[in-house]
């Protein structure tokens, strides 16, 4: 792989890490159809993910100093009511965490292996179509983020948990599942964002080794797709805010369906 080709998948995985058409899986597809690097260099894809994570937490730079000072605030008073409710958000966004990590370690070994199959990830991919096509018709849903509820933050949390196979969009499984939930949709969007933030650091925590044993002289190429895809990710994550609450992730269902098909129909032909 070099600077050039990493740079298109950074790119590719910056514009789909939260546009729920699942970035791992438009990575393994990629690396599948035009040779580049390797389905199973899991190292490299979630080093990846380290600018779409920048990308949020520029993004969202006063959302969580709201919630790191509501940390700091405990007096019972109705100035400080805002500060019960980040701290409620911030106990959600844990325990949501801990449930994904949870379904992680007792699904590791199964949920890695999948992203050494294409033929599996198309199918993931119709999946995710269906999946964001039925959640623009989910109404009711007026629930704000901070009173989430335990047993629906952990819902969540688990469902965020199958979105690491690749192919299953994580953004698009936590946005459905919090609107199923009766969670508003701009504060589903902004909870799947948050969520986001713990999910790619354990991510890279996990592959910490492998990232201290890469040889110095690939390490251009991991910054070179860092970079590119934290532009790219902080470019979509206004429009696609504006797309949960207008309620028009449909149309992206359909881009999903045709690369799914077409991509189910070469594989078998091939």
């Amino acid at each position: 792989m070099n600077v050039l080709q990493a740079i298109f998948l950074g790119i590719i995985q910056g514009l789909t890490e939260f546009i729920p058409v699942s970035s791992s899986g438009h990575l393994v597809l990629s690396q599948y159809y035009f040779g580049i690097g390797s389905s199973q260099d899991i190292s490299f894809e979630v080093f990846l993910h380290l600018g779409s994570l920048l990308a949020v937490v520029i993004f969202f730079r006063k959302q969580i100093w709201d919630l790191i000072c509501a940390l700091f605030h405990w007096k019972q008073n109705i100035q400080n009511e805002i500060h019960r409710k980040n701290r409620a958000v911030i106990m959600y966004l844990i325990l949501a965490t801990l449930a994904t990590g949870i379904f992680f370690l007792i699904f590791k070994g199964i949920l890695k292996q999948s992203y050494e199959n294409p033929l599996l990830v198309s199918f993931m991919l119709l999946i995710t179509g269906a999946m964001i096509f039925a959640s623009d018709y989910i109404k009711n849903t007026s629930v704000p983020i901070s009173n989430i509820g335990i047993l629906k933050s952990l819902f969540i949390g688990l469902i965020q948990g199958v979105a690491i196979i690749p192919g299953i969009s994580r953004s698009g499984c936590t946005i459905t599942a919090s609107l199923f939930c009766g969670i508003k949709r701009k504060d589903a969007a902004n909870f799947s964002f948050l969520l986001s933030i713990p999910a790619i650091l354990a991510a890279n925590v996990s592959e910490l080794p492998a990232l201290k044993a890469l040889d110095p002289s690939v390490l251009n190429i991991y910054i070179a797709g860092f970079v590119a895809s934290f532009i790219a990710a902080y470019l979509v994550i206004a429009i696609l805010i504006r797309l949960i609450q207008a309620g028009s992730l449909k149309y992206f269902s359909f881009y999903l369906w045709l690369i799914g098909i077409a991509s189910i129909a070469y594989i078998l032909l091939h």
